[in-house]
């Protein structure tokens, strides 16, 4: 099961923010000037703002969307997924911390390979309980939390808050969304592209693999099966 993901803020009309920081590298005008108080800025409509956003992107010219952030909640995903997420280093990371909270019923995220099969689901399930007990027992001898939580699974569950600003989505999304990526964290991504897209599509259009967004698979090896569209990508991962 994927974990729970929810966008808690963004930045204001992001798109517009990109689009001015962009445009006052090639403008006389003042940088305060520029927006024109969050509303209409120097000539920029909505269709011009989408425009000179792919312009940008065909180009390579990728630092103004970093003006741009995103900030999500999730909660069930495994330490085996956030042990994946602080590789992503442009990012801020919050996340629950077993040495200072008590795990009163310590869960593990299940991977479908081992749900498919009841007997591996059985050992697992064993595995998980056996180390909760453990976990509680050694607590009730005294040994401190940040101690106890050394007999945890890989997989236990946390929760997390992170911010990413939009260039280093569009490096998360075409690394993690990939076929090759990992299940659990692929489907992190999936949930936070659909909110991003749905926050600020002129930013994510399109958000994903290169086979998606370059056209071409950078993978040694390929799945063989390229994206064509986005809502293929969200179809699968959602």
């Amino acid at each position: 099961m994927v974990c729970e993901v929810h966008l808690i803020a963004y930045t204001p009309q992001p798109a517009r923010v990109v689009a001015s920081a962009a445009k006052l590298c090639y403008s006389p005008s003042r940088a305060s000037d520029i927006f024109g108080e969050f509303g209409g800025f120097d000539g920029l409509d909505d269709a011009a703002v989408r425009g000179f956003l792919k312009k940008l992107r065909s180009v390579g010219h990728l630092s103004p969307f970093e003006h741009a952030s995103f900030t999500f909640a999730a909660d069930g995903l495994s330490r085996v997924a956030s042990h994946q997420l602080v590789r992503h280093r442009i990012a801020s990371f919050s996340q629950q911390s077993q040495r200072y909270v008590r795990m009163s019923v310590p869960e593990a995220v299940t991977p479908p390979s081992i749900s498919a099969i009841p007997e591996a689901a059985s050992v697992f399930e064993s595995q998980v309980k056996s180390a909760a007990d453990a976990y509680e027992r050694l607590i009730s001898l005294g040994v401190p939390k940040e101690d106890a939580r050394f007999i945890l699974p890989h997989g236990a569950k946390t929760s997390l808050i992170m911010t990413m600003n939009a260039r280093e989505l569009h490096h998360f999304f075409a690394l993690r969304l990939c076929r090759r990526a990992q299940w659990e964290i692929r489907g992190l991504a999936g949930k936070m592209l659909a909110l991003v897209i749905e926050a600020a599509r002129e930013l994510f259009d399109p958000a994903g693999p290169p086979c998606l967004s370059e056209g071409r698979c950078r993978e040694a090896q390929s799945c063989g099966r390229p994206f064509r569209a986005v809502e293929d990508i969200l179809s699968e991962n959602l």
